[in-house]
């Protein structure tokens, strides 16, 4: 939302962002404000302290909520209720055991991780975390020790690939802004991601890991498990019948799943339909992106066809379809009843509450961030200041990072202030490529409380602001500064 108004000099914009952050990290670590009262308290404040008319405050603040809810609320529900299901029926363990079997348990993080640079090429950031969230917790419940020693490097490289790939919109959108060659984008970009990620995400997440114990989670499997109907193939359970209408366990009136004594359960599902589950989602995705370029390149964008498989492969309805197949291939087809179902997807959710609340006054809180014109007056500030010019656009996208809590708000707001000054240095075009990837890597730096991703990891992972600040926070900023360093590197040599 944009609102008219004289914004404040450079000076005092940027003593109010670091006095809100200041106070904000205050309330929460110090007062034990919770973050959503805090978020929106220090929000207010800071719409008052940079003059923001009054008469928009409201509308910035629930515009701030709306579109980061927008954005990742069906993401979260319809993700645990995926996880949920998989992990009823068995699929986690089926995943773990082959990982770790053919693996073994030293080099399950490495696995997790290298399949997580992959997995996030075509999917964004909160949507891939969410899909491959159930199998790190798995391997974590299977292999012990701290949740962050398999989350902080996968989840890195998801992130790595978010920054510097294309077709995600923040890197693709500084490209076409500055007129790079998205070829050598994408090139480079895949040159720099995996030794960017080793160094890190990797054995950076892997040290965070044993430092830090954090429990697994069971919030996001729907809190303590559900009697289950599945164990191993073949194995005689006494009992009685599994009841399929039976309410899930934890809830009002519910009763526990019971067996007959003549009944041989289900065994788990295969490995082969947990994977085509899992992606499914991927499949339906890189659907959308396809159909985007092919009608793009035929100018067909506007026909019924590319619109309808655009909107199957928009992330919250692949994840809506996944959800539906996964309801019925890993319950309903395996004597599972609706009304069990329907409990144990509703208990999923309720975890989760917490989460979306203080994710929507995180967007509350960059959407006011955003309007007082504090990244402008750092931009500017930075513009001016005779840097060399891949340290000057690291640092603009690492402040703007820092300021608005939006990798593509960020790098797409530097390319528009810089992209006189870019094209001033006649760069060639790799060297173009390569300063798309400096702003890429500087983009995602710092990500703290003003950022939805931060507050995904906190609160899906059981950590503390303190914790996460420690660990996410660290690890994400040290694969931007070395992605950012890379590009630099690349940059020199381009120009010998």
């Amino acid at each position: 939302m944009d609102v008219e108004f004289e914004h404040l000099s450079t000076a005092p914009l940027l003593l109010i962002c670091a006095g809100a952050i200041a106070v904000l990290l205050f309330l929460i670590l110090k007062v034990k404000m919770h973050a959503v009262v805090a978020l929106l308290i220090v929000s207010v404040a800071t719409a008052f302290a940079t003059r923001i008319p009054t008469g928009s405050i409201m509308d910035l603040l629930l515009g701030g909520l709306g579109e980061t809810l927008g954005d990742i609320a069906f993401l979260i529900a319809f993700g645990v209720m995926f996880a949920r299901l998989i992990e009823f029926s068995g699929g986690t363990k089926v995943l773990v055991d082959a990982l770790v079997g053919k693996l073994g348990e030293k080099r399950a993080p490495l696995a997790l991780g290298i399949a997580s640079l992959v997995f996030g090429i075509p999917i964004f950031f909160d949507a891939a975390f969410l899909v491959m969230l159930p199998l790190y917790l798995a391997v974590a419940r299977r292999v012990g020790g701290s949740i962050l020693l398999y989350v902080l490097g996968p989840a890195a490289a998801l992130s790595m690939m978010h920054m510097l790939m294309p077709p995600h919109p923040g890197v693709t959108t500084a490209t076409v802004l500055l007129g790079a060659d998205i070829g050598l984008v994408m090139l480079f970009g895949l040159i720099i991601a995996v030794p960017s990620w080793y160094l890190g995400g990797h054995l950076l997440g892997a040290r965070m890991g044993r430092r830090f114990m954090i429990p697994v989670p069971e919030a996001f499997s729907g809190g303590p498990q559900v009697d289950s109907p599945y164990t191993s193939p073949g194995r005689e359970t006494p009992g009685s019948k599994y009841n399929a209408d039976a309410p899930a366990a934890g809830t009002s009136g519910a009763t526990t799943a019971v067996r007959t004594e003549t009944e041989t359960v289900a065994a788990p599902p295969r490995i082969s339909t947990v994977l085509s589950l899992i992606c499914l989602p991927l499949v339906l995705i890189l659907l959308n992106t396809g159909t985007s370029m092919v009608a793009k390149l035929t100018q067909t964008k506007d026909a019924q066809w590319v619109q309808l498989l655009q909107l199957i492969g928009s992330v919250p309805i692949a994840l809506l379809i996944t959800v539906v197949v996964a309801s019925y291939v890993l319950g309903t087809r395996r004597g599972v009843g609706q009304v069990f179902l329907e409990d144990m997807l509703d208990n999923a959710l309720k975890p989760i509450c917490s989460v979306l609340l203080v994710v929507g006054a995180g967007g509350m809180f960059a959407a006011i961030l955003e309007a007082s014109g504090i990244g402008d007056a750092m931009a500017g500030a930075l513009d001016a200041s005779g840097l060399p010019l891949p340290l000057a656009l690291f640092l603009i996208c690492g402040i703007m990072s820092a300021a608005v809590g939006s990798t593509t708000v960020s790098i797409t707001t530097a390319a528009g202030l810089m992209g006189a000054t870019i094209a001033a240095a006649d760069p060639n075009p790799l060297q173009l490529a390569a300063l798309v990837l400096v702003m890429a890597g500087g983009s995602g730096i710092l990500p703290h409380v003003n950022d939805a991703g931060f507050w995904l990891m906190s609160r899906l992972l059981g950590m503390t602001v303190s914790e996460t600040l420690k660990t996410w926070t660290v690890v994400k900023t040290m694969i931007g500064v070395f992605a950012s360093l890379f590009a630099t590197v690349l940059y020199l040599i381009a120009g010998l």
